[in-house]
């Protein structure tokens, strides 16, 4: 006959189980119970913050955020090692996640972010770049100093200078009526034009400004050279024209958008050379760490020059062509020199002071 008792030890052993369980289960609620509420509370300042923003919740509110951030990733911690409950576990790790993005992610709009830039970030890299700066606009302006001499000692080297593609028909061999006409030309008569030039020389200015600042890295040699090139370029062109007695009124032409046009190619320069000086002089950085720490400021530099190309292409499209008294133009072209050179020169200080007082 078969015996139907059941072993002692099984049964001892089931019911240990079974009350391990019960026990971890009744622990798990407890746990839940003890901290729901605190959880809830954070849930909804989070969903707030999330709709509206930190700057929606009040001074008490955001410190209660902080507060029940940690509490939160503390009560996680715990339900990690003694909770049953994966639903818990998840809904911890879910909340802790959009706590943590609203306390440490940064609070501010792309509008801020542009703002920030434009009234911090680019003037203060501006002026921690005196050396860079020094060296793009020296090329240019070197550039051009030689440009006009060699071509007003001898006029045969402009065609060495100057694409044809960017003369046009604007050469030493051309008549003076006809240099004239191309400053003060009516475009609605001339098809092929001054704006086909103008379009032409922003395309190849902002080419330019894109080639020197990414070849700056090879030790600043190519970057200074492109700079020095364009130079050539602007001698060999004015040269020209004042050797036709234009001098005056090409000067009024080119300044009206060559004056932040040109220094937006000097800027480009500038952050290239930047970056070809990390290479060279690294100082107590290994000259990886100096490229990655100048590379900030080298892109806001880039950034800034493209800024000013647009500037000038507008200035070129529109104004260069309703304004045709010199003395207007050289007032403008001027003028947003001064603001250009005010802008960099003053934007952020006072924060940049703030920021190292509060440091």
């Amino acid at each position: 006959m078969t015996d139907l008792r059941i072993d002692p030890r099984m049964d001892s052993g089931a019911t240990l189980h079974a009350g391990g369980v019960q026990n971890d289960l009744l622990r798990s609620a407890r746990f839940r119970l003890e901290r729901e509420t605190h959880w809830r509370q954070l849930d909804q300042l989070v969903s707030r913050a999330e709709e509206g923003g930190a700057a929606a919740l009040s001074y008490n509110e955001v410190r209660d955020l902080a507060a029940g951030y940690r509490q939160a990733m503390n009560s996680l911690s715990v339900a990690r090692d003694i909770s049953l409950d994966r639903a818990l576990v998840a809904y911890l790790e879910s909340l802790c996640a959009r706590a943590y993005l609203i306390v440490y992610a940064p609070q501010e709009s792309l509008g801020g972010l542009i703002s920030r830039l434009l009234l911090k970030g680019i003037p203060q890299a501006v002026r921690r770049s005196a050396l860079p700066l020094f060296i793009g606009f020296l090329a240019l302006v070197l550039g051009a100093l030689a440009g006009y001499k060699l071509c007003s000692s001898d006029p045969s080297w402009f065609y060495t200078f100057v694409p044809s593609e960017l003369a046009d028909l604007r050469t030493p061999d051309a008549s003076a009526d006809y240099l004239r006409s191309t400053i003060y030309g009516n475009e609605r008569h001339e098809s092929d034009g001054l704006a086909a030039f103008s379009a032409y020389l922003f395309s190849h200015n902002t080419g330019i400004a894109v080639m020197i600042f990414a070849l700056g890295v090879f030790a600043s040699v190519p970057s200074f050279i492109l700079t020095f090139y364009n130079g050539l370029m602007l001698g060999a062109f004015f040269a020209m024209f004042r050797q036709k007695g234009l001098g005056y009124d090409a000067f009024a032409w080119l300044s009206i958008h060559g004056v932040t046009e040109l220094a937006a190619i000097s800027i480009a320069c500038a952050g290239g050379a930047g970056l070809g000086l990390a290479v060279l002089l690294p100082g107590a950085r290994t000259r990886k760490e100096a490229l990655r720490h100048q590379g900030h400021d080298a892109v806001k530099l880039a950034i800034l020059a493209a800024l000013m190309l647009v500037v000038a292409a507008f200035i070129e499209g529109f104004l260069r062509q309703l304004v045709q008294e010199p003395v207007w133009r050289i007032g403008i072209g001027w003028g947003m020199g001064v603001f250009w050179v005010a802008w960099l020169s003053l934007a952020g200080r006072e924060g940049k002071a703030k920021h190292g007082a509060a440091r």
